[in-house]
């Protein structure tokens, strides 16, 4: 069987035990092929127990840049016994195992088509340390040196990521451990082990990209979105987000000479308290968050209600988890779409924003403040997992510094002192957005005409039918108003003209965009649409009415997405397609591309070619 050959072109996946320490190793590897300039994609895949259980790191290198998950691997490393027989069965054909080969394996272990490559890890480590949690720590710092020589990792580049880490005269000895466990593996596989057809060669690809997990970018959003109170309770995977966001607030909301913090950040007693501290903030004017997973939208309902209803600005970071019930917390979905959208009890409708990678997560994180102000309501950032938690090669984060907060329709001192004609729920410029005022502005009049029970529209409160309907039809012309608000969708023509098309949105776009590519390889054209907010503006129902066949690719079981464009775009179900990923794993370019191929052979979509060369669109079987 002929042994795969690629240079900057291949996975590396990491099957380790969690809890091993194996985290900073498999992470210091991908950094180090970063260094070097060739770009790569991660992905940690790890269980939701403390230790003990399996756990999978994988590192693409991929000089195209892709930024998703492609499927397959070209080299396992092997580490956790327990795993062996299915991380073989992952391997390419003509691939790499790399393990510990201090005890030798039965041949009914092995397979005829794929290459080992061992190292006595366990039995150089106990050569070199007495310790047990050093020899396990170490011996994991000790398969990324020799994985280094075998790829042509430079040791150089790997010794000053070392540095970085360790810097400082108190972690001098780590360094310096960390540094000779590096050079154990790297001089073992040097001696032992001949070169594989895998290599890592130094290019300049990487560019100004930073790598960064999208819950770090968010925090940072928050911060420049001008939050000022952050009200929580942990849960994965959300939990590093308003650390994060706490970590910069310390640095850069933090008096100099006080040291008095120009912040609050509040872990509650449980999630329902930490939205009810939001909306109170958020009525006292000032920006405030939760972030949260599904689990913890679903506790929220009533305030969330509330703040719709009652009409006070807040905003929800919900990090999307596998579910339902405690589901899968370490794996992805976009499961919680209908959830966010329609949250609390009543006839409600929420703003959703849908950043794609972390770049996204810092703009709309911070976007998403402006937007809870100007239409004085709820606004959810959906992230998921996968954005979430895992460290993503992007685009580094731009910020306008002529950028003023835009705090929406606030009624001052002036204002309420002059008589003017203030009515809170009193729509005076036919976009359903009232004026508000916030505490304090003015001693007699303002902050307490604010009302979550059925009201006039100057908040006395009433169950006249006709009032009530009339303050609920104005909630629709503002939710309305929002379309105009929220990002429009991003959309693209396909190389040839087709009467087909694809829809998705969040981190499905990192597989898609090597998936069409592949697909328009093999003949499939598909224009493409991504949507990154909610209400839907109107080119998204235009671009569906413009084709026939609408692919709509989404992870999770029920088709949310396409529910919510059926219900709220009065779509005819039939155009639309669903192309549906739910197992927890981020989405992979394979599977999109084979599935989107085989369903698209279904309508026949490929396009036609006349008689004198030119492409036109298929039409539909149906024709």
């Amino acid at each position: 069987m002929p042994k795969i050959e690629r240079t900057n072109d291949f996975v590396v996946k990491f099957a380790n035990v969690n809890g091993s320490g194996s985290a900073a190793a498999n992470g210091l590897f991908a950094k180090a092929i970063m260094r070097m300039g060739v770009p790569v994609a991660a992905r940690n895949i790890f269980p939701s127990n403390i230790q003990g259980m399996p756990t999978w790191y994988e590192v693409r290198v991929v000089e195209a840049g892709w930024r998703g998950r492609r499927g397959g691997v070209e080299l396992m490393v092997a580490m956790n016994p327990e795993t062996w027989k299915s991380d073989l069965a992952e391997v390419e054909s003509g691939g790499f195992v790399f393990y510990d080969s201090t005890k030798s394996l039965p041949h009914a272990k092995m397979r005829d088509d794929i290459t080992l490559l061992g190292v006595p890890l366990t039995d150089i480590c106990h050569e070199a340390y007495s310790d047990v949690r050093q020899r396990q720590l170490f011996k994991n710092v000790m398969y990324v040196g020799a994985l280094a020589a075998i790829l042509g990792i430079e040791a150089d580049v790997v010794d000053g990521l070392l540095a970085v880490q360790f810097r400082g005269k108190d972690k001098a000895p780590l360094l310096d451990a960390n540094r000779n466990a590096f050079r154990l593996g790297f001089d073992y596989a040097r001696d032992h082990l001949e070169p594989i057809g895998l290599k890592v060669e130094r290019r300049d690809r990487v560019g100004e990209r930073i790598f960064v997990d999208g819950n770090a970018a968010a925090g940072l959003g928050a911060v420049y979105g001008g939050a000022t109170v952050c009200a929580w309770y942990p849960i994965t995977p959300s939990t590093s987000l308003p650390e994060a966001y706490a970590r910069h607030c310390r640095r850069f909301r933090t008096e100099p000479d006080t040291g008095r913090h120009r912040f609050a950040f509040i872990q509650a007693e449980d999630e329902l308290a930490s939205i009810g501290m939001v909306v109170g903030a958020g009525w006292n004017g000032a920006r405030a968050f939760t972030a949260t997973s599904g689990p913890g939208i679903s506790l929220m309902q009533e305030f969330i209600g509330l703040a719709y209803f009652a009409e006070i600005p807040a905003v929800l970071f919900d990090v999307q988890r596998g579910s339902p019930s405690t589901g899968m917390p370490t794996k992805t979905q976009q499961c919680d779409l209908l959830l966010a959208a329609y949250a609390s009890h009543g006839d409600t409708k929420h703003v959703l924003l849908f950043p794609e990678d972390p770049t996204e997560c810092f703009s709309m994180g911070a976007q998403a403040f402006d937007l809870a102000d100007r239409l004085q309501t709820p606004v959810f950032v959906m992230l998921d997992l996968d954005i979430g938690m895992q460290e993503w090669l992007t685009d580094p984060f731009r910020w306008d510094d002529a950028h003023r907060m835009d705090r929406g329709k606030v009624m001052t001192y002036d204002d309420l002192e002059s008589g003017r004609d203030f009515g809170r729920y009193l729509d005076v410029d036919g976009d359903g957005i009232p004026y508000r005022t916030w505490p304090g502005t003015h001693p007699k009049r303002g902050a307490f005409f604010t009302r979550g029970t059925s009201k006039d529209r100057y908040a006395r409160y009433t169950e006249d039918g006709p009032t009530y309907v009339d303050n609920m039809q104005r909630l629709l012309r503002k939710f309305e108003t929002a379309k105009s608000l929220v990002p429009g969708p991003v959309i693209e023509a396909a190389a040839r003209p087709t009467r087909a098309g694809v829809i998705w949105y969040g981190s499905t776009g990192a597989p898609m965009a090597e998936s069409l590519a592949q697909l328009e390889a093999e003949g499939i054209h598909l224009d493409r649409m991504r949507v990154r907010g909610f209400p839907f503006a109107d080119p998204v129902a235009e671009f569906i009415d413009a084709h026939e066949h609408v692919f709509v690719v989404e992870q999770n079981r029920d088709g949310q997405l396409r529910t919510l464009l059926v219900n709220e775009c009065a779509i005819d179900p039939a155009k639309l397609v669903s192309i549906l990923h739910y197992d927890g794993n981020p989405l992979t370019a394979r599977f999109l591309t084979r599935e989107i191929a085989e369903k698209a052979a279904l309508f026949n979509v490929k396009p036609l070619r006349t008689k004198g060369g030119e492409a036109r669109p298929q039409r539909g079987a149906a024709d």
